[in-house]
């Protein structure tokens, strides 16, 4: 599918294997004298949906054909310009830089990897022959996104601000006019100094029209200041309270899209203090801090220019002190804030020990590791303890300093002031204004100053968050997806490969299944039956091959409505904390009560519900922790007929359970697959004795397909197998495969 760098034609005629659909395309864009030197199919769009398009790589250009675009984008070719590959699990990219910026990302899915790395090779040697004169770097490097610098993180915050902006042009308002009333008073010290006070010090009568004018303006401007106050801060805490909100739903909704190889690299600690105390200090930050640095800045800007409109040359004396304090300001921040990303990581550590040892405290108590826990958390404290303390001791040194030099910049004002005023240059009510103001300048000063400490702060909370929602899915979603009617239950796996990193996991599996037949997955431990059961899942995307359900590439589907067509039956069942009654309506919470006993009968569990204390009304405790293991079980089964899937996959469903139980699973799992194409990965010899087919899988492979006694007859990797369980048998109860 691939062009090669021999002689090839002009885009009057399309060089052969260019894909038909492409060529009339092609042909109407490219110059009489333009080479088309290598192509990429891509089948996913910006979004991760599955979407035609085509990368095209000519003797003077990049080219972009998109069947979503009317016109298709290109990018001249430049010296400064290189080509990145880089491939994860399900999901392949191809990004054109330069010494600037990412031009462009071109995303595919891990089967079209092997023509990617050739269009790379081509656009190697394309360098080579000078055409192109920058370094292409290897494939497969690891794609490394830039450090987002603090501001940038606040200022992606108003993605979620923008629908209320009209309330924060408001309080913006509102803002401007408080702190605008907020410096009348100061301004009418100077009449009142100079045409009242000091009047009736030289023997004048008392003006008290003039005094009853002044006060009644002090008292005005401060009752507008504090109603003005009163508003904005209601109102830019509403807003402030609905974008903490609408973040935290936003990356719990993007967390929820994420595919099982995200969360098998995170710590649960981690993101639970991602979404719940970053979000928390960032909405702090948003309701109180960033309006009192707004109010700041206004009330600095605007006596500033009352200052210098007074009196400029005292005006310039009192602003002496500011380029120092905007210079420590400026130094201290990418410290502070290096500082509290550090402190972030080891508060997440201290969550990530909370989250492992409370959901897990029978374990800790039954192997007596109380002491263990209380080690590591004392020691995971003991680091946010160290790092705390080296943010506080630059803070420390920070905020008083920033004092000592708004106390200079008074004194500077006190000695500079009573020499003008000695020289007749301005009054002593000037001078007390100016006071008066350069009092509330620097006081807004060190305030602003202050902010520093939850501004970076904030912006690290943000950009742990946004590294979230940056994260894209592996397992992306259709452009258009296909709708589910009337599924048969028939699964094609033809050459399918799939790896985790280098790692490569499935080999060149082929395998039908037909609607309504049981089939068993048999091999050792690593063999690779989980994750066959997890890519037909589309838990992860296979990397090579394709897998169809009744014919339709299952990536053709909306991942959640084909999802809703699989029934999943765990070795380890998880139970939310709820009733019994909403934990086996989970995939299905409109289910009436008299569906959901009907489910329970048939999984055999509806006796054992009766006897709780409230029956269906019973909590099961977190993770069901107030049944037994055969008990949540049941209810794992009974959830699973209850959404009556065409699909079913049972993952050692029996294994962990004593006889008695095991036999009671068995009778619910008889009446669960009936009539349902079943996958089951073989734990336990009467599991699979009731399989219509046995795969046995070893080193991602498959090795041996058919029957129990066809498979004993072979004596190949079965027999050896099941051998190796009969003699284990001998000393345990069950003959088992591992």
């Amino acid at each position: 599918m691939q062009g090669s760098l021999s002689d090839i034609p002009a885009a009057s005629a399309c060089p052969p294997g260019l894909p038909a659909v492409w060529q009339a395309t092609l042909s109407a864009q490219l110059a009489a004298d333009e080479r088309i030197l290598g192509w990429l199919p891509l089948n996913l769009d910006s979004q991760l949906r599955y979407a035609d398009s085509l990368v095209v790589l000519t003797s003077r250009r990049w080219l972009l054909c998109s069947n979503n675009e009317q016109t298709s984008r290109s990018w001249p070719l430049r010296p400064d310009m290189s080509l990145k590959l880089q491939d994860a699990a399900g999901v392949g990219s191809l990004e054109l830089i330069d010494s600037h910026a990412r031009l462009a990302r071109w995303r595919y899915t891990l089967d079209l990897h092997p023509q990617a790395r050739q269009l790379l090779a081509q656009y190697n040697a394309l360098h080579q022959t000078g055409d192109a004169a920058s370094p292409v770097p290897e494939a497969g490097a690891p794609d490394t996104e830039p450090d987002t610098p603090p501001a940038s993180s606040l200022l992606r915050l108003w993605r979620f601000a923008r629908p209320y902006r009209r309330q924060l042009t408001f309080g913006l308002v509102l803002t401007l006019t408080a702190t605008a009333a907020s410096l009348v008073p100061p301004y009418l010290t100077m009449p009142l100094m100079d045409d009242v006070l000091i009047p009736f010090q030289n023997g004048e009568p008392v003006h008290w029209n003039l005094v009853l004018m002044y006060l009644s303006g002090l008292l005005a401007s401060s009752l507008l200041a504090w109603g003005l106050g009163w508003g904005r801060s209601a109102i830019l805490a509403w807003v402030s309270e609905r974008i903490g909100a609408d973040l935290r739903t936003t990356t719990y909704q993007h967390l929820q899209q994420l595919s099982l190889q995200y969360f098998g690299g995170k710590r649960t600690g981690d993101l639970m203090a991602r979404l719940g105390s970053e979000s928390d200090r960032i909405c702090l930050f948003l309701s109180l801090h960033l309006l009192d640095f707004v109010t700041d800045v206004l009330m600095i800007v605007m006596t500033a220019v009352i200052l210098l409109s007074i009196n400029p040359l005292l005006a310039l004396a009192t602003l002496a002190p500011l380029p120092i304090i905007l210079w420590m300001i400026h130094w201290v921040r990418d410290r502070l804030r290096h500082g509290f990303e550090k402190a972030d990581r080891v508060w997440s550590e201290i969550t990530n020990v909370l989250s492992d040892t409370i959901p897990g405290i029978r374990v800790v108590k039954a192997f007596a590791q109380e002491q263990r826990e209380v080690t590591r958390f004392r020691e995971a404290n003991n680091r946010n303890l160290v790092i705390n303390d080296k943010v506080n001791a630059l803070w420390s040194l920070f905020g008083p300093t920033v004092t000592l030099l708004t106390e200079l910049g008074l004194l500077i004002v006190w000695f500079f002031g009573i020499w003008l005023v000695s020289h007749d240059t301005i009054t002593v009510g000037v001078l007390t204004a100016f006071l008066a103001y350069i009092s509330r300048f620097y006081v807004r000063l060190d305030s602003m100053s202050r902010i520093v400490s939850t501004t970076q702060r904030a912006a690290a909370g943000a950009k742990r968050i946004f590294d979230i929602l940056d994260h894209v899915s592996s397992v992306p979603e259709p452009a258009q997806p296909k709708p589910m009617d009337h599924i048969q239950g028939r699964i094609e796996l033809a050459h399918i490969g799939f790896r985790y990193g280098n790692r490569s996991v499935i080999q060149d599996l082929n395998l039908d299944i037909a609607p309504g037949e049981m089939v068993g997955l048999v091999g050792h431990s690593g063999s690779g039956k989980s994750t066959l059961v997890n890519l037909i899942c589309r838990f992860y995307d296979v990397s090579q091959g394709v897998i169809r359900l009744d014919g339709t590439d299952i990536r053709q589907y909306g991942i959640s409505d084909y999802r809703r067509h699989i029934g999943l039956v765990l070795q380890e069942p998880f139970l939310f904390y709820g009733s019994v009654a909403e934990n086996i309506a989970y995939g299905k919470p409109e289910a009436t009560r008299a569906e959901i006993v009907a489910a329970a009968r048939a999984a055999h569990a509806h006796e054992f519900i009766l006897r709780l204390p409230h029956g269906y009304d019973s909590l099961v405790g977190e993770r069901g922790q107030a049944l037994s293991g055969g008990e949540r079980q049941r209810i794992s089964i009974a959830r699973a007929i209850l959404i009556d899937p065409p699909i079913l996959i049972l993952d050692e469903a029996t294994s962990s359970v004593d006889t008695a139980t095991e036999n009671e699973i068995q009778k619910a799992l008889d009446n669960l697959v009936k009539g349902r194409t079943t996958i089951s990965i073989a734990h336990r010899l009467s599991t699979l004795r009731e399989a219509d087919r046995l795969v046995v899988m070893d080193s991602g492979r498959i090795v041996e397909i058919g029957r129990h006694d066809e498979l004993l007859a072979r004596a190949g990797a079965y027999a050896r197998l099941y051998q190796a369980q009969l003699q284990s048998a001998g000393v345990g109860s069950h003959a088992t495969f591992e």
